[in-house]
């Protein structure tokens, strides 16, 4: 596994219906993938539904680079269209990978855009390889699709063909479909990955988060529940529920650090979730200092929280260059190193000669956090004192982020106090694992939070490679030979 210093996004997805004959759905999916950005930033694309021909682009690299106005101008408009934006948590970075992912058949085909991480993989891909089948990428999204395609050949109709599909398919997915006549939009039955209907005008469309919504000019309707199947067509909007019944189990990390502060998910304000995550570390972990400062961009909400409720000043203690991407979605950690000092800067004004509290959304590998703390020393700062939004990060997630192994976990590795000394903090506080399912106080889901207890609502994937795939020879009969 690559090393990596914070959690990496899922992916974001997209979809829109207009009714009534009403072509124009490029614009729609452009702007919603530039508001789902955050969620995946290694490639994205969007396919066209033109009169049931599906027309697709997609390539490596952000929505801006990919999709130029050339490109826009080609790309053939329509009544549907969906649209992703791809962080991979299985499978490589590559043109190949990148998504909606195009599946031809006798019935029609389909365009199947896909947030999440399945943990049957495996296993559903060998056995569709031993009865002929043969995959042209790594991603576990073109698994879901085999599915999908063997039953809808078996059955009347698409959305017949996905609810079969669910029963047969584990782990995270959320996922919006284009047929050649219908949209549908799908969640697990635990509902580990946010999915949430608009209206736009009478018209209908699907977002990872609401932030996209907004972006697009469509109102908040719901989320889509765990469990459930919404389809759209010229018959009107029908739900449909899977018949496995689980206890819902959103990612508590959406609130923590992956979605817009803007967004609302299963609710809930995420704003709001991270000012009470501040809060509570002002309550759990107080300190005599002079200013809070929050790490942007997750960092800043939880900074006000921290400040309102232990009565120390907020300060803007970094100044962010916005014309970079994420240091930690970079794809080698030499290239996130040196990115750091590139993506923030620390105001000196704001943090000589104090003591300061440091506000960030969680610790992974560490390195990162050592250099935003040098930088605050190298800016004057007094003393700095660390809060994090999240628990010690202890355990491997299997749905939909990129830790599939302890290996650089250094939660896992070593105490509070030894991670303290490490990054070079004059104090380190996490967020109590108790007050989790306090943040997000409007919703009534349950959350999974097994990558700090290790206890996860779906049995973990016996091969837990992110690369799985894509391993060499010797790897593979390594892996072999320890299953024996």
């Amino acid at each position: 596994m690559h090393a990596f210093d914070k959690l990496h996004e899922e992916c974001g997805v997209f979809g829109i219906y207009l009714r009534d004959g009403k072509t124009g759905v490029v614009p729609a999916a452009y702007h919603a993938l530039y508001a789902l950005q955050h969620r995946g930033q290694e490639s994205c694309g969007i396919a066209v539904n033109n009169d049931g021909v599906i027309d697709c682009y997609k390539d490596v690299g952000l929505v801006n680079e990919v999709f130029t106005r050339d490109v826009l101008e080609k790309l053939h408009e329509g009544s549907m269209a969906v649209g992703h934006c791809r962080y991979g948590t299985t499978g490589t970075q590559s043109r190949g990978n990148a998504q909606p992912l195009l599946v031809n058949h006798l019935k029609g085909g389909l365009a199947l855009c896909h947030n999440g991480n399945l943990v049957n993989a495996r296993e559903l891909r060998e056995e569709l390889e031993l009865k002929g089948a043969i995959f042209h990428t790594t991603s576990d999204t073109e698994v879901i699709a085999y599915i999908i395609t063997q039953e809808r050949l078996q059955c009347d109709s698409i959305e017949q063909a996905v609810l079969r599909a669910m029963e047969r398919i584990e782990g995270a997915y959320s996922l919006v479909i284009m047929s050649p006549q219908k949209l549908i939009a799908a969640r697990d039955s635990h509902g580990f990955r946010p999915l949430c209907m608009g209206d736009l005008d009478g018209d209908v469309v699907f977002a990872s988060e609401s932030c996209a919504l907004d972006a697009v000019g469509a109102t908040f309707v719901r989320d889509i529940e765990p469990g459930e199947t919404v389809v759209v067509s010229a018959e009107g909007v029908k739900s449909l529920k899977c018949a496995r019944k689980c206890d819902s189990s959103l990612c508590v990390f959406e609130f923590i650090y992956f979605a817009r502060p803007d967004s609302v998910v299963d609710g809930s304000s995420v704003h709001v979730a991270r000012l009470r995550a501040g809060a509570f570390l002002a309550l759990d972990h107080p300190v005599q200092a002079d200013v809070v400062i929050g790490v942007p961009d997750s960092g800043i909400d939880a900074a006000i929280g921290y400040a309102r409720q232990s009565g120390i000043p907020y300060g803007i203690g970094f100044i962010k260059n916005k014309y970079i991407g994420r240091t930690f979605i970079q794809p080698t950690q030499k290239q996130r190193q040196h990115s750091v000092r590139i993506k923030l800067n620390a105001v000196r004004s704001t943090v000589e000669g104090k003591r300061v509290v440091l506000i960030d959304d969680s610790i992974v590998r560490g390195t990162t956090s050592a250099h935003i703390v040098s930088l605050l020393r190298e800016a004057g700062a007094k003393e700095v004192h660390m809060r994090l939004t999240a628990p010690p990060f202890r355990f491997p997630c299997y749905f939909g982020t990129d830790i599939d192994s302890t290996d650089n976990l250094i939660a896992a590795h070593h105490s509070v106090e030894e991670i303290a000394k490490i990054i070079g903090v004059d104090s380190l506080g996490f967020l109590n694992v108790e007050h989790l399912p306090k943040l997000a106080d409007h919703s009534t889901c349950g959350f999974c939070n097994g990558c700090f207890t290790g206890n996860y609502p779906v049995d973990p994937p016996r091969d837990t490679a992110k690369l799985k795939f894509e391993r060499s020879l010797t790897e593979r009969q390594k892996t072999e030979e320890g299953n024996l």
